[in-house]
């Protein structure tokens, strides 16, 4: 049992507590003398509860939940809306003191304020700090001619009361629109948690959340489904399935189900979900609390936007929780319906049901011939090695055996060969180390090489490297596709509105590189360094905000602009203008 959990959660979960350890008979009883037993733990619980008091004068609304799928990450945090608009006063959640200052192309201007009851928030995509730390920011950024800062201040410096100003919001770093991201960390145990339950007094919800879709994954070589070895999709309408599914040997099955909330048409991530199989749990996720270092497990959790119920056995996601003793995987051997319910519960207690019906019927699983070195091991290192090519794979990098598709292209035009492992991206949890041989050398100057990744529809993407004794060798974190790359084009600067530059104090550029994308950038204005920097990544423009502190108003300027990409490919710009 999760003492950690909040007082609702406690006794929303407790029946399948009893459940799981007891059986399903004595669930009732055993329920009852629990929360008996319960409850001075409850009590405390609630006593040592943490409230906060939301960042804004106006309502919380979110335009995100924690836990939320992405590329690679969860969502880590809560996004509160900020009615379209930045520059909303930020306001402090308790006593504490402001522990570190960060300007960056991800989360653009961030604060981190550690508080006396036992966490620390962050607050990204601010569009400015309060004057004091704007003017140290300010400084640093001049001082070390670096747009980017990462300042570590004393305790002792910024101290912070409840209610003060922090700063304001904003739609800085890699941000779709205004509004503010805030992140809770335990500071004893540094784990990202759920901040919702600190703020669920001042928000109302009554939307249980909903399914949108239903997958099941036939297992490599023990498992089919309607005839197939492949995975596959059925939608489903007013969480039922609208058709029959047949199945035989073992399988995994999954789920595409969202939550939503009063006041907004933001679809979030469910929160907790149980699955049940003919009345027994087999699986839940309970999505409150996890480390940085678990974020890429969600490649192994999910597919898109499906949720697995079963755990791939490199998986450590400390989230889930299979117990059916087979990692949540299902074993179809009779010729009978297979009752699943799936259980979904919002953060506010709100609740859904989705019941499926998987028929046992008796197929055909198709013999595999595997050959034994086009497989990579979960549980072991792996090394495949081909002429002109090496790859080494550590243990612990891969989630679940994969099943090699080797193909090699061998191209006249290309300083490589292509070598196809995986005819479909895979992520590593890790990095692996790639080594390609050139079979010719175009370009003499070796620092034009990359190592490139071929995307399912041909594209080539940067994946970094060195050159090295005839071989271009890179540390990558997937398996698919790869070959060398030459990038001898340097990036191209394009001035945005530059009629407008006088008038709104503010230079903005827009500087594109085609295959690796931009390394450095640095401007002069009249021979003096300008403070250039990315305040939104989507947009991908660099701007300068013209400071007369730094530059002398009333006449006539000129910017000089230098962008180098990853190859060292460099080009200066020149642009006159009037301030």
């Amino acid at each position: 049992m999760n003492k950690n959990l909040p007082a609702f959660r406690l006794l929303a979960e407790y029946p399948y507590i009893c459940k799981m350890n007891y059986g399903r008979y004595y669930m009732k009883t055993i329920y009852l003398i629990g929360v008996l037993a319960l409850l001075p733990l409850v009590l405390m619980a609630q006593e040592a509860a943490v409230v906060y008091q939301p960042p804004f004068d106006f309502p919380a609304v979110f335009s995100g939940n924690f836990g939320e799928i992405r590329t690679n990450h969860f969502h880590a945090g809560l996004d509160f809306k900020t009615q379209g608009a930045t520059g909303k006063p930020i306001k402090a959640q308790a006593n504490g003191y402001i522990s570190r200052i960060r300007v960056n192309t991800g989360s653009g201007y961030v604060l981190n304020v550690t508080y006396d009851n036992g966490y620390y928030l962050i607050y990204r995509h601010l569009s400015k700090f309060t004057p004091e730390i704007d003017a140290r920011v300010k400084q640093w950024q001049y001082g070390h001619e670096q747009w980017e800062v990462d300042i570590t201040p004393e305790p002792t410096e910024y101290p912070v009361k409840t209610g003060q100003l922090l700063g304001y919001s904003g739609n800085t770093g890699y941000s779709f629109g205004p509004h503010l991201h805030l992140d809770a960390v335990e500071i004893k145990t540094d784990e990202f948690v759920d901040p919702l339950p600190f703020f669920q007094h001042a928000v109302k919800d009554h939307t249980a959340p909903v399914a949108e879709g239903f997958m099941v994954f036939p297992q490599h070589g023990q498992g089919v489904v309607d005839g197939q070895v492949g995975k596959k999709t059925y939608p489903l309408q007013s969480n039922a399935l609208q058709q029959t599914i047949t199945a035989w040997g073992v399988i995994g099955v999954g789920l595409k189900a969202y939550d939503h909330m009063e006041g907004a048409s933001n679809r979030y991530g469910v929160k907790l979900l149980v699955l049940e199989v003919d009345g027994e749990e087999v699986f839940r996720s309970n999505i409150s609390r996890f480390a940085e270092s678990e974020h890429r497990y969600i490649n192994s959790w999910t597919e898109g936007q499906y949720m697995k119920s079963f755990i791939e056995p490199g998986n450590k996601l400390s989230m889930l929780q299979a117990s059916n003793g087979n990692r949540g995987l299902l074993t179809i051997d009779e010729e009978r319906p297979y009752r699943l319910v799936y259980t979904l519960t919002d953060g506010f207690g709100n609740t859904s049901k989705v019941k499926l019906t998987i028929t046992g019927k008796q197929q055909e699983i198709p013999a595999t011939a595997d050959d034994d070195r086009m497989v990579f091991h979960w549980n072991e290192v792996n090394i495949f090695q081909q002429p002109g090519f090496d790859l080494v794979v550590p243990r612990g990098r891969l989630y679940d055996n994969l099943y090699l598709d080797y193909q090699v292209s061998k191209t006249t035009a290309g300083p490589a060969f292509t070598y196809q492992l995986s005819s479909k991206t895979v992520a590593l949890h890790d990095d692996a180390e790639l080594s390609i041989g050139l079979t010719q050398q175009p370009v003499a100057d070796t620092e034009k090489y990359y190592v490139a990744g071929v995307n399912s529809k041909g594209k080539r993407y940067s994946l970094g490297g060195k050159y090295q004794d005839g071989s271009m060798k890179a540390k990558v974190r997937e398996i698919g596709t790869f070959t060398v790359g030459i990038d001898t084009v340097p990036p191209v600067v394009t001035p945005v509105n530059p009629q407008r530059w006088g008038r709104s104090a503010t230079v903005t550029l827009q500087v594109k590189d085609e295959h690796t994308g931009i390394s450095s950038y640095r401007g002069t204005i009249d021979g003096q360094y300008a403070l250039f920097g990315k305040y939104n990544s989507v947009n991908n423009h660099i701007v300068c905000y013209l400071d007369p502190e730094h530059l002398q108003k009333g006449g006539k300027h000129q910017l000089e602009f230098t962008a180098t990409d990853e190859c060292g490919n460099t080009v200066t710009e020149y642009f006159n203008f009037t301030w």
